[in-house]
């Protein structure tokens, strides 16, 4: 099972990928986290991501297919895996299909960009623990304090508003054209091309993975 997560931020990508991974045996392989392993072990690749990464740079797509390419000759990707966070433009999915990494899944979870600023901008986090909170679906028992302590929650950067919608319009500009790309591809070429799977992200965690996997076979 090689699948692809698609999905806004806050969607419920890194829930839904648990259950996927779990379920399948198979590993989550992030970018991010795999950039950090290559620095971490000085592989040759891993040496020139710490240099880009030392100056600020971004890493080529080629380097992350490179790693990519690597990581999935590990004995734990026998099953398969689960990519995390790339492809995240065009070229990186054709890059992909360039280097031959069959995927059998393209699964985007769905949901709408006022939920999604709803549910992000909603969290309040006490900063000492990383206790969260949401001021609609899981308050606190005191308006703006800790359960456990009676400290302030704070509502982080990331969580505000006007962060939520820009992260938001960086992924319909960038990641959102995935799922045109892979529609095309599977009406041109259904025998080679991942299946693509559209699920709702809404209702309860429970909902939403079994509507994901009664679509993974």
């Amino acid at each position: 099972m090689r699948v692809i997560m698609l999905g806004a931020p806050g969607a419920g990508k890194g829930t839904q990928a648990q259950f996927i991974t779990e379920r399948f045996d198979i590993p989550q392989i992030s970018t991010g986290d795999m950039l950090r392993a290559a620095v971490k072990a000085e592989s040759e690749l891993g040496l020139q991501v710490k240099e880009i990464m030392a100056t600020g740079g971004l890493v080529s797509d080629d380097i992350i297919i490179g790693l990519i390419k690597e990581r999935i000759q590990q004995p734990d990707c026998a099953n398969g895996f689960l990519l995390d966070g790339f492809p995240r433009t065009i070229p990186q999915a054709e890059a992909l299909k360039d280097e031959g990494i069959a995927i059998d899944y393209v699964v985007e979870i769905a949901v709408d960009d006022e939920e999604i600023v709803s549910r992000l901008s909603g969290r309040r986090v006490h900063e000492p623990s990383g206790r969260t909170y949401h001021v609609k679906y899981d308050p606190p028992k005191v308006e703006g304090k800790d359960d456990e302590t009676g400290e302030p929650l704070v509502q982080r950067e990331d969580d505000k508003e006007a962060t939520i919608r820009k992260r938001l319009e960086v992924y319909h500009s960038q990641t959102a054209p995935l799922v045109g790309y892979y529609q095309d591809w599977a009406a041109e070429d259904a025998a080679a091309a991942p299946k693509y799977v559209r699920v709702e992200g809404v209702g309860s965690l429970d909902e939403i993975r079994d509507r994901i996997l009664g679509q993974l076979k």
